[in-house]
């Protein structure tokens, strides 16, 4: 079988990471996999897509935004262009896939069809709850697009959802497509990653080392992942007696994103603010190899985003054996278990700042919920499970009889 992958934007990220991880599994089951999209940066992506993929990249030239305005209509037209590239270019050929699988943009999808192949739309959440609507202008502006977001949803072969927190938030967006038929493929952690050896050191961190408990902040550098909780945690931990702890706070970052700039001094500016700044490391975009290394030396993850779709960082961390401190709602909910494999608490500062106190002062509870948590991981959310589940969604859509007679 053949799967093209359309994807707005191959950088890094959890949705990137999602369709890699895809794309990975199909290709272990025997497929032939490719990737069409509008941006790929061999200097801001995910290795495997330096070399592992075939990638084509097609209208980098449209623009992603007009005067810093009109970003999801410049995404909309960048994935159709993307649509319309692949059916000039692949229909009637020996390229043309069996199968699509599109993510993030749905509105792309009338004119896949224009292939005549099967496509499975991945949703991450509905894009229409990713945007503010504060002003009437705004809330005018956003609904003939949230509208053809639900149409052109209903127009994939196959709607598959990260969670089951995504699922009820699907329904309740989308209420006119109550009969459509979704299903749940959790999301993997590349676990061989965090089985091989760890290379390098810390020792740019000082802290690291003369601290006698430390922290793990990892997200991307944007206000809605609320890292200030973390740091607000942190003043709390430190007021209440424990002052020798250290938080670092670690994510991606790219300078082209006006908000990873603009957040990234907010963050520290809060840190000097509430006198913490000299508790606190800085990072910005960690290697792979960095990012194991900072999970094995640290003594617990505060993971602060709120109504996330899924949440892999807690995966990871489960898997390296260090616990879970995590808001209540969204997809946390179905990784963690409380008390078990790390904390589920309210967004506020005394409740995420009680839980880091109690692995401060318990530290036995470190290694017993951080085994806990590994377990979980390799029971629920491994590679094999996700491949597994993954191909037999793919040989649902395109069965082998009708791969074989297109071989023909």
């Amino acid at each position: 079988m053949r799967v093209t992958f359309v994807h707005l934007d191959l950088g890094i990220g959890g949705a990137e990471r999602l369709v890699v991880d895809a794309a990975l599994a199909l290709k272990k089951s025997g497929h032939r996999v490719d990737f069409i999209t509008s941006h790929h940066d061999e200097t801001h992506c995910f290795p495997e897509t330096r070399g592992g993929f075939p990638v084509m990249v097609c209208g980098d030239w449209l623009p992603r935004s007009i005067f810093g305005k009109f970003y999801v209509i410049c995404s909309i037209v960048r994935m159709i262009y993307l649509a319309l590239y692949m059916y000039f270019t692949r229909c009637g050929t020996n390229v043309k896939p069996d199968l699509i699988f599109v993510d993030q943009v749905s509105q792309c999808i009338p004119w896949l069809k224009l292939l005549r192949v099967p496509i499975l739309f991945y949703c991450h959440h509905p894009d229409c709850l990713l945007v503010q609507k504060k002003s009437a202008l705004r809330k005018y502006y956003r609904r003939p697009i949230d509208w053809f977001e639900e149409l052109t949803t209903s127009l994939a072969d196959l709607v598959v959802v990260n969670s089951r927190y995504t699922e009820k938030v699907f329904r309740q967006t989308f209420p006119r497509l109550d009969n459509t038929r979704l299903e749940v493929l959790y999301p993997t952690v590349n676990l061989s990653l965090y089985d091989t050896p760890m290379q390098g050191d810390l020792n740019d961190i000082p802290l690291m080392k003369s601290s006698r408990i430390t922290f793990l902040s990892l997200n991307r550098f944007e206000r809605k992942k609320d890292i200030s909780l973390a740091i607000k945690a942190l003043a709390y931990v430190i007021s209440h007696g424990e002052a020798d702890v250290h938080l670092i706070v670690a994510g991606g970052y790219d300078n082209a994103v006006a908000e990873n700039v603009e957040h990234f001094d907010e963050l520290r500016r809060l840190a000097e603010k509430l006198q913490v700044n000299d508790r606190i490391t800085f990072l910005r975009s960690p290697s792979d190899g960095r990012k194991q290394l900072l999970l094995h030396h640290c003594c617990g993850v505060i993971y602060t985003p709120q109504n996330e779709h899924f949440g892999i960082v807690p995966l990871e961390a489960m898997y390296m054996r260090r616990p879970v401190i995590a808001t209540n709602t969204g997809g946390p909910l179905e990784t963690i278990e409380n008390g078990s494999t790390g904390f589920l608490c309210e967004p506020t500062p005394p409740a995420f700042g009680e839980a880091m106190l109690e692995l401060c002062r318990k530290r036995n509870l470190i290694d017993e919920l951080g085994e806990k948590g590994r377990r979980r991981v390799v029971a629920l959310f491994s590679f094999r499970t996700f491949q597994r589940g993954l191909e037999e969604l793919a040989q649902r859509l395109v069965p082998h009889s009708r791969v074989n007679q297109r071989k023909r």
